[in-house]
């Protein structure tokens, strides 16, 4: 019926547009002036006025200061009122969970890292998460009931059709058919639930080196190796949550492996995981392969041979390049993606020298071109992605003033 408050073009669906679109200003340029918001916006300044005077009122805007170093009085500037709505975000591996805050803005305001180590953990998942949550929250100076959101980032994938955790047997505790509904009652803010790869390449669609890409691939390699695949512009999941999985997919150069959610493993992960990289340095006759964790020795040696032109170093480099360009080349022959982005610990760590080298094979062996960059987001990129999910959808709730 013409008149209702959801009809487009009515007077209350434009203004709530014209609000949508002043915040996103705010956002993106910091503190603005009235003048300077409806220019931008094309708004007139009466209309400007009307805006801001709303949307202060709402609680969604602030005046921060005044203009100076112009002619004539100082102008009001106005920014997103930060406290307007708080959203979490939880990086799940075997090891920790990593929680953050952040405030409507995007500002992280409280953090917290709670150890989960051990095959069997000491405790429940849900109290593991809570408590994560809480330490955070804490840390922020803030209640649980304050955050409006929260995304939890894991390996594998929630299956949409049973609700259970696939393609990660190695996190213990998390495989309950009622963990999901259990974790509903325990908190008070809604949750979502999305693959850790996926949450990666959202963090450099947003801020790093796949902004402006609506076409990418990010590959993925830590505690394991993984893609997420973007497609116009959006996450393309699949039918259980699996795309991207790619660590399971059989390629030349390795043994096939057989059950591999059993085995936890694949052709590709077995070929260029972070486990194969110490491997193949002792083949080489490097002394002085670090010990502990793959991640963090397949790092400091890819690290090390970058620096080197020529020897066991560069031969290391440029073997682990092809590996690498051995599944790539099945991505992007069927995908044709505009980018590839490389991300996670052991792929940056071999920084332009492995990008290039990479980026030269995979032109042998594919017939697409897509452009190889390295991330952007280094600093708990996981974290950085559940964080921006959750911003998001609290900002579409929070901004929405057509109600």
């Amino acid at each position: 019926m013409a008149g209702t408050a959801g009809t487009p073009g009515t007077p209350r669906v434009l203004r709530a547009m014209n609000d949508r679109a002043a915040l996103d200003l705010l956002l993106e340029h910091g503190p603005l002036s009235r003048t300077r918001i409806g220019k931008l916006t094309g708004l007139s300044k009466p209309t400007a006025s009307q805006l801001l005077a709303r949307l202060e009122a709402a609680g969604l805007v602030r005046v921060t200061g005044t203009s100076e170093g112009r002619p004539g009085p100082n102008a009001q500037l106005y920014a997103v009122n930060p406290t307007a709505a708080y959203a979490a975000g939880l990086d799940v591996t075997p090891e920790r969970i990593r929680a953050a805050v952040a405030d409507i803005t995007g500002r992280t305001v409280g953090e917290y890292e709670l150890p989960t180590p051990g095959r069997r953990p000491a405790h429940p998942v849900v109290r593991q998460v809570t408590d994560a949550l809480d330490g955070a929250v804490k840390s922020a100076g803030l209640a649980r009931d304050d955050v409006h959101r929260l995304v939890i980032g894991t390996p594998g994938a929630f299956d949409p059709n049973t609700g259970r955790l696939r393609y990660a047997s190695h996190l213990p505790g998390w495989h309950s058919p009622a963990l999901l509904d259990d974790l509903a009652a325990a908190l008070p803010m809604p949750v979502e639930y999305e693959n850790d790869v996926n949450l990666v390449a959202l963090a450099e669609q947003r801020l790093g080196a796949a902004r402006g890409h609506s076409d990418f691939v990010l590959l993925w390699n830590q505690e394991g190796l993984g893609a997420a695949l973007v497609l116009g512009g959006r996450l393309h999941r699949g039918w259980t949550g699996g795309a991207g999985e790619v660590g399971f997919l059989p390629v030349p150069g390795t043994p096939l492996v057989r059950q591999v959610t059993k085995a936890n493993s694949g052709g590709y992960q077995e070929l260029a995981g972070s486990q194969a990289v110490p491997k193949l340095a002792r083949e080489l006759g490097i002394e002085d392969v670090p010990s502990g964790p793959y991640a963090e020795a397949a790092a400091e040696l890819l690290a090390r041979a970058a620096d080197h032109a020529s020897g066991p170093h560069r031969e290391l480099l440029a073997t682990y390049a092809t590996r690498l360009a051995t599944g790539l080349a099945s991505l992007v022959s069927v995908l044709d993606p505009d980018l590839v982005v490389l991300s996670g610990c052991v792929l940056t760590a071999g920084g332009e020298v492995l990008r290039a080298l990479v980026q030269a094979e995979l032109e042998e062996l594919a017939a697409a071109r897509p452009r190889l960059v390295v991330g952007d987001v280094r600093e708990h990129p996981v974290l950085r992605g559940a964080l921006e999910s959750a911003l998001a959808a609290t900002r579409d709730e929070v901004f929405d003033t057509s109600h």
